[in-house]
């Protein structure tokens, strides 16, 4: 199973940035990079063993180093939203820059996806992938602690891309690292007819500010109610504003690595399932996507043009006691795995 490198591009201060791409014998490929650590393609078949892109992205780097809404993104230190962009810890308080309006999202300004990562490529025992690694700085983005942090891709013949994060620090900090693909199983159009089903009985309703309350609320009775398939457009006229709704896994054991989603596309008989060892998984549905930003292909994205499935911790979990624990602490070994595993109906 071949992993191919070649020159991306370059950034504005002369680094060179390189595109890895992961083949496996089905024909399925991913392709990531050292900037960023990003999933720049993820293709796959369809029922009728066509390989076509099923991700939202840029063909060129240029498209990554501007703004854009985290396609493929490796989202760190923290991803989702810190509300009001401060947290206290062993008390001590601590403001992180404020990137959403009042409120820190996905890392900040200059987040995880926006840096050049250290790339070592393996190939074993049928098996491919890229070890992506970096040393966050203590101070960065507000963030205290120096964090050495590592995010794994690696493609299966078994057509399962598997992400491995891992992080260590030096002091006591913060971490949720996750990957914020937008994936279309179509390949174009909307995803409004994507069969969608959740594995949790539960969410954690937000403010206006899309923070959470701090409260966990039953999706039965609710358009949030995924527990068994529904298509994305069946009730998001209900949703005001769209998906963007963080769900509490109904888990057996925590850490355990188990099904979090399910997502089949009728038209292509495409299937996603997502797998995850944390306790959430925020579904987003591409609200804020109005085609002004322009993709692969020259397509415009529209809204609802793909979807996200982003496991992690819950929102705003430094300033939520009742939350599962987020805080990394010197010693402690930061370990969050997630799968996206392909195949067809």
């Amino acid at each position: 199973m071949p992993v191919s490198k070649r020159l991306y591009g370059t950034l504005p201060d002369g680094s060179s940035v390189h595109l890895f791409t992961l083949t496996n014998a089905n024909g399925m490929s991913a392709a990531v990079t050292d900037y960023g650590a990003l999933l720049v393609s993820l293709q796959a078949a369809d029922r009728e063993g066509t390989v076509g892109e099923i991700t939202l992205g840029f063909e060129a780097l240029a498209g990554y180093l501007g703004k854009h809404p985290y396609f493929g993104a490796t989202v760190g230190r923290y991803a989702n939203r810190i509300g009001a962009a401060r947290f206290s810890l062993d008390d001590q308080e601590y403001r992180l820059a404020a990137n959403n309006g009042e409120n820190h999202l996905h890392g900040g300004v200059v987040g995880f996806d926006h840096v050049l990562w250290e790339a070592d490529v393996f190939e074993e025992d049928g098996t491919a992938g890229v070890c992506f690694s970096r040393i966050s700085p203590d101070g960065e983005e507000g963030y205290p602690g120096n964090l050495q942090v590592t995010a794994t891709y690696t493609l299966t013949d078994m057509d399962e891309l598997r992400l491995d994060y891992e992080a260590m620090t030096d002091r006591a900090t913060p971490v949720n690292l996750t990957n914020h693909a937008y994936f279309n199983l179509r390949g174009s159009g909307d995803i409004l007819g994507h069969q969608v089903q959740i594995a949790a009985s539960r969410y954690t309703p937000v403010n206006a500010a899309l923070i959470p309350t701090g409260k966990l609320a039953k999706v039965a009775g609710t358009p949030l109610d995924f527990t068994t398939p529904h298509a994305v457009g069946e009730r998001f006229a209900a949703v005001p504003g769209g998906y963007d709704h963080n769900f509490v896994l109904d888990r057996k054991a925590d850490g355990e690595l188990a099904c979090a989603a399910r997502v089949e596309e009728p038209e292509s008989g495409r299937v996603l399932e997502v797998f995850t060892t944390d306790p959430g998984i925020q579904f987003y549905t591409g609200n804020f996507l109005d085609g002004t930003l322009c993709g692969r292909g020259g397509v415009c994205y529209q809204a609802q043009a793909g979807f996200c499935l982003e496991p992690q911790k819950f929102p705003d979990s430094p300033n939520q006691p009742a939350f599962p624990n987020s805080i990394l602490r010197p010693g402690e070994m930061y370990l969050h795995t997630l799968l996206f595993r392909c195949s067809v109906v």
